[in-house]
């Protein structure tokens, strides 16, 4: 099966992320939110990256217009009707995904692929939402889209090997490394990454040292490009919260226990760089 034309649902972060990475790769792709004025702000982020990276003589005029061209706004879930395959990039909320795959299930053609940007959440649950289980895998991007070469492709319980293919060999047309996972909370990034991020909270919480010194020492001494309470603040601390919440519940482990002081900040709305204000202050 051939993938020609794409929906993203979801015109945030991750979504037009994955938006543009497809339209650069010569996919028809539709751009998809609730709201037109969020497509149109998207777009207008996704063309003033198109022109850095022009002025740094990484892109040419033409392959900028031919990725623009590639891209179709939209804020109807009809416009699902014709597409290949259809991307959820939305927020990490189970009975929010459930009732937009439902809806896509009655627009959608009979061959189209589901696919979900999940970073945490089960794809076999978000399947049986769809009468196409078989039909359903989880693409988990990393954040920033555009950038980042890694993308995790999860198997429902269902998924077929032909669908897992399709999704593979996209993957690479996308300029992505896909790498297989099984369908298990938090899957393999975030299983191994929260639990770090979630300790070097309690580190802060216990007063074990302070939090440029604990970004400092992973940096420094494990060669990591960004702190750990650093990359929490890029990441979203309400996230943060809510894939340890998920894997908390699902393996029913200790060690997933998100930290008080998490909990305290998501409660203050310090949410990290996206409001001002985590465990750092971004003014």
């Amino acid at each position: 099966m051939e993938i020609k034309k794409i929906m993203v649902v979801g015109a945030g972060q991750m979504g037009g992320g994955i938006a543009q990475v497809a339209a650069q790769a010569g996919i028809t792709t539709v751009i998809n939110d609730v709201d037109m004025a969020i497509v149109n702000k998207r777009m207008a982020f996704i063309t003033s990256l198109f022109d850095k990276s022009i002025a740094k003589g990484k892109l040419t005029e033409e392959a900028k217009q031919s990725a623009l061209a590639n891209l179709i706004p939209s804020d109807s879930l009809e416009d699902a009707a014709d597409c290949d395959l259809i991307i959820e990039a939305i927020v990490e909320n189970m009975e929010i995904k459930g009732i937009v795959f439902k809806k896509l299930d009655e627009i959608a053609p009979a061959h189209a692929i589901f696919a979900s940007n999940t970073s945490s959440l089960p794809i076999t649950e978000i399947a049986a939402h769809t009468k196409r289980p078989e039909q359903v895998i989880g693409m988990h991007f990393m954040n920033p889209v555009p950038i980042m070469k890694l993308v995790e492709i999860i198997r429902g319980i269902a998924t077929t090997d032909e669908v897992y293919s399709v999704i593979h060999d996209l993957s690479v047309k996308m300029g992505k490394t896909p790498v297989e996972v099984r369908d298990f909370p938090g899957f393999v990034s975030n299983r191994v990454l929260q639990v770090m991020i979630n300790e070097a909270i309690f580190c802060v919480h216990e007063n074990v040292s302070s939090i440029k010194d604990i970004d400092t020492v992973m940096k420094l001494g494990m060669n990591h490009p960004m702190g750990p309470l650093e990359l929490a603040d890029f990441i979203g601390l309400d996230t943060i919260l809510s894939i340890l919440e998920i894997m908390h519940e699902g393996y029913g482990d200790p060690k997933y226990r998100p930290c008080p002081l998490l909990r305290q900040y998501v409660k203050a709305g310090w949410l990290g760089k996206k409001t001002g204000k985590g465990f750092y202050n971004y003014g």
